[in-house]
């Protein structure tokens, strides 16, 4: 083979390698497998965030990672009857039940789909802040709207790496702050999430790069205060799934 032609090859299969890897994984993704859990659908189109969520942002992290974690946990429970037959919330709760193979998998994949189910719904609204029970209780437990902003906020800041900032709920309506690596939900610790921020960077990266506190401060304007209201109401009433 000639100099020439070797040389020739040898670029022909470095254009294929570099095409490749800079196509996005999710080109590569796999059929999604059927199975109980559906992506839910967002309610608000990808640009009703904005004020603090670009679009595309949107898009991706709805469209492709939330899917993932669908399809994730859907590919987890094949073959399981007992726990396919179960409501989200409550195969989070019993992943420590689970079996021993299973319960990595359930972790991430079943934690994933139910912290951004919590995730779309309360956001797509116009930020101020919440009225009535959930504003008395914010009051009570968390000392005022302003100094629970600022706790929250640092509780963000604090998330090492990869993870969630939480504000969870009782049956008696006590609110309380927490934080989880990864995808760990408050229901694996039989708590209820009243609301939550995503922190990993798939969340922000492309207008924030690396600034998180500027994503962190600006999430709270397109909060929906109604629609948290309304999950506290149902955390109360017993019927708060995720």
């Amino acid at each position: 083979m000639s100099i020439l032609r070797r040389r020739g090859l040898l670029l022909s299969a470095a254009g294929l390698g570099l095409a490749a890897l800079s196509r996005p994984s999710f080109a590569q993704a796999p059929t999604p497998p059927s199975g109980p859990f559906t992506l839910p659908q967002l309610g608000y189109g990808f640009d009703k965030n904005e004020a603090a969520i670009d679009a595309r942002t949107m898009e991706l992290h709805w469209r492709f990672h939330h899917q993932a974690y669908v399809n994730g946990l859907n590919a987890a429970v094949a073959g399981q009857d007992a726990l396919a037959r179960l409501p989200l919330d409550e195969l989070v709760m019993q992943v420590s039940q689970a079996p021993e193979a299973l319960r990595t998998r359930l972790r991430n994949f079943g934690g994933g789909h139910a912290n951004h189910t919590m995730f779309w719904e309360i956001m797509g609204g116009a930020g101020g802040e919440p009225t009535g029970p959930l504003k008395a209780a914010i009051d009570r437990d968390l000392g005022g709207f302003g100094d629970f902003k600022n706790r929250f906020n640092a509780a963000a800041m604090g998330v090492f790496g990869s993870g969630w900032a939480f504000v969870t709920v009782t049956r008696e309506g006590r609110l309380a702050l927490t934080t989880k690596p990864n995808q760990d939900s408050p229901l694996m610790d039989g708590q209820r999430a009243l609301m939550g921020n995503d922190v990993w960077e798939h969340a922000y990266y492309l207008r924030y790069q690396n600034r998180r506190n500027e994503y962190v401060g600006k999430w709270w304007d397109v909060l929906d205060w109604a629609k948290i209201g309304a999950r506290y109401q149902a955390a109360t009433a017993g019927t708060l799934k995720v």
